[in-house]
């Protein structure tokens, strides 16, 4: 009976052995981690895989790519040849316009704010009950006209305390001097009568001149365009008591990107517009800033301009033209004119050849944009033919009819010859 146990017990550990196990004397098991690192070693495999997988896909999708360009820009070379072929025959119907150089100018567009110097709040200088008020909104006043006055009722009773106070310093004054002049009295006595005399004097002006003060007077010529206070309220230097406004001069404010610092500058003429009014004006930037502002990276132009008619107002928005480009030689096209291919942008233009006008694909280098045309850089010289009308059904090497033909002059205008 043990021998058959036994037996057992070693076929099972025979078992276990296989399946990744040991046993010691004792029959204590030791684990093998053969599973583990057979499993580690797996899942380092399929992460190199799949890295490798990664950029076989990419690259796959890369040559996919390249291989669709390529047919794509072969059926385009062959629509065009066979577009070529079908309209060889048969002449398209197109105009020209022959390019001249002529004066090209480029804007950017800024938005203003109209401002005045002579937009102003008016306050007394001293602190009171306000028990006059001489005008109405609207009123143009002169510079130095009363607006308003405060009460001053206890200042008029020191003034007339001190005064009768002076009028006996004087009188004593004068004995006091008639008798030191002859020698009667002392000098103290003169002296006294002398100094009382000055300091009431000098006590009556402070008095006045604080009355004064209780005036409130318009500082510029203008118009009141706001009374903020009314008759009875308690007016002083820190309140505000009217706005006078003088529209004859004003000046217009707006920031400009430091990418144009080198092209805006001080003298430049500039075309103001005031869509609100409908109005345009020409001026000149009277000055330019000479910091940046480290927020907005801009800095600020101001011009100036007259306003007699009062019609443009404080803090009215304008709109600012400002020219960054000026080539009286250039050579300009319209936009709609130039077309975008795998090689670059292009335009066509006709060119006789064999005693035929046909068209031929042009490609050039554009510059600056305005409006509706473009600045032509280079691939465009001054009597080339354009094709203005019919450009769509044309392709390179078409048979062309000319309708008419433009040529543009220095100053911009067209002038039409029939063919």
């Amino acid at each position: 009976m043990k021998n058959t146990i036994s037996n057992k017990k070693n076929q099972n550990r025979k078992l276990l052995f296989l399946k990744g196990f040991r046993f010691d004397k004792n029959g204590v098991i030791t684990v093998l981690l053969l599973s583990l690192l057979t499993g580690a070693i797996l899942v380092q495999s399929g992460c190199s895989a799949k890295v490798t997988n990664d950029t076989k896909e990419k690259q796959e999708r890369l040559s996919a790519l390249k291989e669709e360009m390529l047919k794509l820009r072969q059926e385009i070379s062959k629509l065009e040849a066979e577009l070529n072929h079908e309209v060889s025959g048969n002449s398209v119907a197109v105009s020209l316009k022959q390019i001249e150089k002529e004066d090209f100018r480029h804007f950017v567009n800024v938005m203003g704010k109209v401002q005045s110097d002579q937009n102003l709040l008016v306050s007394p200088e001293a602190s009171g009950n306000i028990v006059s008020i001489n005008v109405k909104e609207g009123d143009r006043v002169s510079k130095g006209q009363v607006l308003a006055r405060l009460n001053t009722d206890a200042l008029d009773r020191s003034v007339q305390e001190v005064e009768v106070s002076l009028d006996l310093a004087r009188t004593l004054f004068e004995r006091q001097e008639t008798l030191w002049k002859q020698n009667i009295g002392s000098e103290v006595q003169f002296l006294q009568a002398k100094s009382n005399k000055e300091s009431l004097e000098k006590r009556l002006e402070a008095l006045k001149a604080q009355k004064a003060m209780a005036v409130v007077t318009s500082p510029v010529n203008g118009i009141v365009d706001e009374l903020i206070q009314k008759r009875g309220e308690i007016a002083g230097p820190s309140i505000p008591f009217a706005r006078v406004v003088n529209l004859d001069d004003i000046y217009i404010t707006a920031d400009v990107s430091e990418s144009y610092l080198n092209m805006v500058k001080k003298g430049d003429p500039v075309e103001i517009e005031f869509p609100v009014l409908d109005k345009s004006v020409q001026a000149t930037i009277a000055r330019t800033s000479s910091v940046i502002d480290p927020d907005s990276r801009t800095y600020r132009i101001r011009v100036e301009m007259p306003n007699k008619d009062g019609q443009i107002r404080p803090n009215l928005m304008a709109v600012l033209k400002l020219c960054t480009f000026h080539d009286e030689a250039a050579i300009v096209v319209p936009s709609l004119l130039v077309k975008t291919d795998f090689t670059g942008q292009f335009l066509f233009i006709a060119s006789e050849e064999e005693g035929k006008m046909v068209a031929r694909k042009r490609y050039i280098e554009s510059g600056l944009k305005d409006n509706s045309v473009v600045l032509v850089r280079s691939g465009l010289d001054a009597g080339s033919k354009i094709i203005t009308e019919g450009f769509a059904q044309v392709v390179d090497g078409t048979q062309l009819l000319v309708k008419n033909q433009m040529t543009v002059t220095g100053a911009g205008e067209e002038q039409a010859s029939r063919h």
